[in-house]
């Protein structure tokens, strides 16, 4: 299956799911209504029972039916419920990072993978964390997604990692200390391919769903144990009106105490169903996207034979068990709330051959030197940023690619069908991009203090009297600290391939997420006005902006994922919008932009008709930003043909410009689908 039928899957599994919950939260209704019938009936409270015979319907459904009882029953129950699903969504609604932090992971910036002595533990040296953050690096910007903040459970000795959020654009991978050291390279890439296969296909939401929907539930069974729990108020001896609960309350809160968990345990039993299946295809998917098998199954083999196995032994990971990359926790419940499935059954699916023999992991695995400057931060007196990067301008980039190219070879089916289906050629991409960023720029888009200096110096470009006013510019509204920073970053930013500059920006946005409300408003305000300085806006301008935007979700409810547009004439004009904004700023070989329109058009049978080429004026880039955030709204179907007609448009004489690939890109951003680097 490619990105888009994954993703059709997932919704309609997700449904499937809530149905299934909307039955276990019934059931608990029925048997809270049926207790209540019989405590009411045993107390002899006649109020409830006074109703007229019928001598067509039988005693016993006089008896057990009433409709006020049941009302109040069902209100309780779903205003519990509801209320506490709602308030455990509300603590993730700020993505992975919340999920992590919950776990008392700690997050690996820039400097803290550079600094000896930073953490307690001892196991976990420099060199694995700044490995687990390149694999995540390298697979993030091969897949096309924001690259997600990056987290370690330390003095975890377990074999285990989970990624969560509820985007691409919050998402967050998390590693216990025991995956950093003993497994090697290729097994924690399998690891994190198959959390990003998590990330891919949607299962992050779809995991927290589960997570809220659960302790809902459970909610039931723990506010029956408030009520059975004797409060030091009722047992003051100095208070003239303290007791103890009577015995009718007490069975009444034991009753819906066995409800309530048996609720929970239906729950789990649900959840942990459907976390089996979904890891397999996750395990299958790591396979595709690293084409190495053994990586994945050497980790699975790895954590047989280690002792801990894949356990923790942090509290709160068995409400979150279907998080992670196997079974975090034992339980006597087995195999009914196992969360995955056994190891030897995920092996054997990955090499059928497998005899059963485990491997017992080394006390640490010998981690090679991989390319990674740390050494490039310096003190420098002449700008106030106390960790300012030291560059020089004849450092020739790293890099084994070609140099630079202006122009794409593009296939729009090929590229389409790329998109979540990673492939070698996709990582060999990402990494060409990554190693040909000259020494020590990585590490300043890490730099929470540099990133947004980093993103300012790919918008200063042009004549002199031009870059004048945008350092100006950054200096008025981005501060002095910046603006001294500013020079010392462009010299290495001029070496920047033109395809990386995207990717570079991607590195930028796990530390642009940490800048505050006030911070993130002046880093926009500063790059608004830096696109305006010589009075227009280019593509590679929209598209960074664009990228940014929806990347860090600004302007956007926490969690909000709401379709509203199911029905391809209710964006007939917006699509139109797009397409033409397309046709006007590709470059065509032979081609006119009404013909490159035309092309993309006829992608879209249901409105070929009713598409219409729009003049400049009417699609500019303000008309092409307002359209994208209409069509972010549609159905998955219209997003996937707007996004195949669009490629058609950008590359209908079979190649395009690297800024119009990035626009491509961008548009693909808008609509919350993670396009690959074109090649």
């Amino acid at each position: 299956m490619d990105f888009f039928e994954i993703q059709a899957h997932a919704k309609k599994r997700t449904a499937r799911l809530v149905w299934l919950f909307v039955l276990a939260v019934a059931g608990t209704i029925a048997l809270t209504y049926f207790a209540a019938i019989i405590w009411l009936a045993a107390s002899g409270d006649g109020h409830w029972f006074s109703y007229r015979y019928h001598a067509d319907v039988p005693a016993v459904l006089m008896f057990f039916w009433h409709p006020w009882v049941f009302l109040i029953v069902t209100a309780y129950t779903l205003a519990v419920v509801g209320i506490a699903a709602r308030i455990k969504w509300n603590e993730y609604a700020s993505g992975g990072c919340a999920v992590a932090e919950d776990l008392g992971a700690h997050r690996i910036d820039s400097d803290d993978a550079d600094d000896p002595g930073l953490w307690d533990d001892p196991n976990v040296s420099n060199r694995a964390k700044r490995r687990l953050r390149n694999v995540v690096e390298e697979m993030a910007i091969a897949s096309g997604i924001p690259v997600p903040a990056v987290y370690v459970l330390y003095d975890e000795p377990a074999i285990n990692a989970f990624a969560a959020g509820l985007t691409t654009s919050d998402a967050a991978v998390c590693v216990t200390s025991g995956a950093l050291t003993k497994l090697t390279r290729d097994e924690l890439q399998g690891v994190i391919g198959h959390e990003f296969s998590h990330i891919l296909n949607g299962d992050m939401r779809l995991n927290l769903r589960l997570a809220a929907l659960t302790y809902g539930i459970l909610c039931i069974g723990l506010c029956a144990r408030i009520c059975l729990w004797p409060s030091r108020r009722q047992l003051n001896p100095f208070r003239k009106h303290s007791r103890l609960p009577s015995v009718e309350e007490f069975a009444a809160g034991v009753v819906l105490l066995i409800i309530g968990y048996v609720g929970y345990f239906f729950g789990r039993v649900i959840l942990a169903g459907v976390s089996r299946q979904r890891e397999f295809l996750a395990d299958a998917s790591a396979v595709q996207f690293t084409r190495n098998p053994a990586g994945i199954a050497g980790a699975l083999k790895k954590i047989g034979g280690h002792p801990p196995g894949s356990s923790l032994q942090a509290d709160q990971a068995a409400a979150i068990g279907h998080f992670f990359f196997a079974q975090c926790f034992r339980s006597r419940l087995n195999p009914l709330w196992a969360t995955h499935p056994p190891l030897v059954e995920r092996i054997r699916a990955i090499e059928p051959q497998f005899d059963g023999k485990m491997n017992a992991p080394p006390e640490a695995v010998d981690l090679p030197e991989e390319f990674m400057p740390v050494t490039s931060l310096a003190r420098d007196p002449c700008c106030p940023l106390a960790e300012a990067a030291r560059f020089t301008s004849a450092t020739p980039p790293v890099t084994s690619a070609p140099g630079p190219r202006l122009k794409l070879n593009l296939q729009p089916a090929a590229a389409i069908a790329a998109i979540g289906a990673l492939t070698d050629n996709h990582f060999r991409r990402a990494q060409q991009l990554l190693d040909a960023l000259p020494s020590g720029l990585r590490s300043a888009a890490r730099d929470p203090a540099l990133a947004p200096v980093v993103v300012y110096g790919l918008l200063v470009d042009g004549p002199p009297e031009i870059r004048a006013k945008q350092q100006q510019l950054v200096a008025t509204h981005a501060g002095p600290e910046a603006a001294a920073a500013l020079p010392k970053l462009r010299p290495p930013l001029s070496l920047v391939d033109p395809a990386a500059r995207l990717p570079l920006l991607q590195l930028c946005l796990p530390a642009l997420r940490t800048l505050d409300a006030a911070a993130l408003d002046r880093f926009v305000t500063t790059l608004d006005t830096l696109a305006h300085a010589d009075s227009q806006v280019s593509a590679f301008e929209f598209a960074l902006q664009k990228m940014l935007i929806r990347s860090l979700k600004l302007g956007r409810q926490p969690g909000s994922a709401t379709v509203q547009v199911q029905a391809f004439p209710a964006v007939t004009a917006e699509i139109s919008v797009v397409l033409s904004a397309l046709a006007h700023t590709s470059s065509n070989v032979d081609l006119g932009a009404r013909a490159a329109f035309a092309a993309g058009a006829a992608q879209i049978r249901p409105i070929t008709s009713q598409l219409a080429f729009l003049g400049k004026p009417a699609c500019d880039f303000a008309a092409l930003d307002a359209a994208l955030d209409r069509l972010a709204a549609a159905s998955l179907p219209i997003k996937q043909r707007a996004l195949v007609a669009a490629a058609h448009v950008v590359g209908a004489d079979g190649q395009i410009l690297v800024t119009e690939a990035e626009l491509l890109r961008a548009v693909s951003a808008a609509l919350d689908i993670p396009m690959p680097p074109l090649a």
